[in-house]
């Protein structure tokens, strides 16, 4: 029963891992490129949930701020830099991505400094379920995570521009061709990108502390969660986020909560070399 509470666990982190791989994914699949900025816009949205819940004493208000705020500073980092640098290499991309991502960690710092800060959210008794304890707030957090991804889901799918942005993904030029602007594609891209990411740093800055670090330090699950999903793949990024978070909190009487991390890399050298397209990902030729 102690590994079930253990799952349960890793269940509510591995949606914190699967947001933030899929707005990794979500910006590999269309712009062709990682974003190494995605755990700093994290850092970003949980200090801005921060500030509101400290202003209201809502989550609610405070997931609303982070899911704004987070989406207007992806969507600048496109339009001052990305966009800029649209045809050139990936390397240069991704230079450029961590480039903003320490903007972002330094102007947190000097603004917040670098105490440790908590959301001050009320204790409440747990639901029991054998020898399972289930707290209300995971639970409100579980839930906010599924709706977001819903929505998401719901954008990617039964909406013209997701539709638009999945035709980008596939072919870019074909979709020029037939009319699609990329540009608006584009922005449509990066607004819903940094808004799950804004959504999962609130979700870990309210399950542990928030520092203008520690954003950074969930990027290897992240990236490794939208490797094993076949990068690229939405659905793919999510179910993997799951798997690596419940992998990473059962592991933890074995190898200690410090060094839990390192099974990230272990998995994603592990997909790159018996299966680099991952559990969803396509083969794809080239000539």
């Amino acid at each position: 029963m102690f590994y079930a509470q253990l799952l349960v666990n890793g269940l509510v982190q591995g949606l914190v891992i699967g947001l933030a791989a899929l707005s990794i994914t979500l910006v590999f699949g269309i712009a062709r490129f990682p974003n190494a900025a995605t755990g700093d816009f994290m850092t970003f949205g949980a200090y801005s949930a921060l500030s509101a819940h400290k202003v209201t004493g809502s989550i609610a208000m405070g997931g609303l701020a982070a899911i704004i705020a987070t989406g207007v500073i992806s969507l600048l980092a496109y339009l001052a830099v990305f966009r800029r640098l649209a045809e050139r290499s990936v390397v240069a991309l991704l230079v450029a991505s961590i480039g903003i991502a320490f903007f972002i960690r330094a102007v947190l710092g000097v603004a917040f400094g670098h105490s440790q800060q908590v959301f001050q959210v009320p204790l409440s008794r747990p639901y029991v379920f054998g020898s399972v304890r289930i707290t209300p707030l995971d639970l409100q957090l579980a839930l906010v995570a599924l709706a977001a991804l819903a929505l998401v889901f719901a954008i990617l799918y039964l909406t013209p521009i997701g539709r638009q942005m999945r035709a980008v993904a596939d072919n870019r030029d074909l979709a020029r061709v037939s009319g699609i602007r990329p540009d608006r594609v584009m922005i449509a891209l990066w607004l819903l990108a940094g808004s799950v990411a804004g959504i999962a740093g609130m979700m870990l800055g309210i399950k542990t502390i928030v520092t203008p670090e520690f954003g950074w330090e969930m990027l290897l699950p992240a990236f490794t969660a939208g490797i094993l999903g076949g990068i690229g793949s939405p659905v793919g990024a999510v179910v993997a986020g799951l798997i690596l978070g419940v992998v990473q909190e059962v592991s933890t009487p074995f190898v200690g909560f410090t060094y839990k991390i390192a099974l990230a890399f272990i998995i994603m050298l592990a997909v790159l070399l018996v299966r680099p397209r991952g559990l969803f990902g396509r083969l794809e030729g080239a000539r």
